[in-house]
């Protein structure tokens, strides 16, 4: 081994290291998504590619609520798109700190975005303790905590018999609910969320009057309305993390050099 492949070696190690409570973060909402998946009627194998594959947190459980409620593929990849696509300004955020890569490695760091991990590489970048390989590591062991939950938890699922008898379909309303009450800190995120609920309602009471909307529209409709309203009401900092994105950028170019 020469030294550069010693180097990235020790870099993306200690990416390992820095993502591990992400790992261990993973390792309860995997489970809860593998035995979510066996009761709608996965088999164990098609639960652990789903996590394999997508590496979706949130996005797996509405697409699984939504293909549980309505059957239908495209809805239920419609509402993971929607709720996916913070990944893709995540992504926008990251990309000036990773020119000049190999295709592979832009390939990796891409599938494993994550809010988590993409908190924790924003935070390295700030401390110029990141690199395309260390960012690697945090990727890689979130993403070995997602399989293993999701295997964990759809294994054990065969041998809990009939899971409606805990609840286990109020386990994703119960999740959202604890993740908004612990994620929400500030005051636009809190009004956003409350808005989406009220949309919600509002959605739920026209159905009620015959609207006939199927259910997982919902989420969809919800998400996208709320986003919009609070993107055209809440002053735009953007221009703001512009620059604080692009000093980032240029102190991480400094530290390799």
């Amino acid at each position: 081994m020469n030294l550069a492949n010693n180097i990235e070696l020790k870099q993306f190690l200690a990416g390992v290291r820095t993502g591990f409570p992400i790992f261990l973060g993973y390792l309860p909402i995997g489970i809860a998504f593998g035995i979510l998946a066996s009761s709608y009627g996965f088999t164990p194998l098609q639960a652990i590619m789903a996590s394999a594959l997508i590496l979706s947190g949130s996005g797996q459980f509405v697409a699984l609520a939504t293909l549980a409620l309505s059957g239908s593929i495209v809805a239920s990849v419609i509402a993971c798109t929607v709720v996916n696509l913070r990944y893709a300004l995540f992504a926008m955020t990251l990309s000036p700190h990773l020119q000049s890569l190999k295709m592979r490695t832009i390939a990796w760091l891409g599938f494993t975005i994550t809010d988590e991990t993409f908190a924790f590489n924003s935070a390295a970048i700030r401390e110029l303790k990141a690199s395309p390989h260390s960012m690697m590591g945090v990727g890689t062991i979130a993403w070995l905590g997602w399989i293993t939950g999701t295997t964990a938890g759809t294994i054990g699922a065969q041998f809990l018999g009939d899971l409606t008898a805990f609840g286990i379909h109020f386990a994703i309303a119960a999740m959202y609910a604890a993740l908004f009450v612990a994620l929400a800190s500030t005051r636009t995120q809190i009004y956003c969320g409350i808005a989406a609920g009220l949309f919600c309602l509002v959605l739920y009471g026209l159905n009620l009057l015959g609207l006939g909307l199927e259910i997982y529209w919902f989420t969809i409709i919800t998400a996208i309305a709320a986003a919009t309203l609070f993107v055209l009401i809440i002053p735009d900092k953007g221009d703001e993390a512009k620059v604080e994105s692009i000093k980032a950028g240029e102190a991480l170019k400094e530290s390799k050099q």
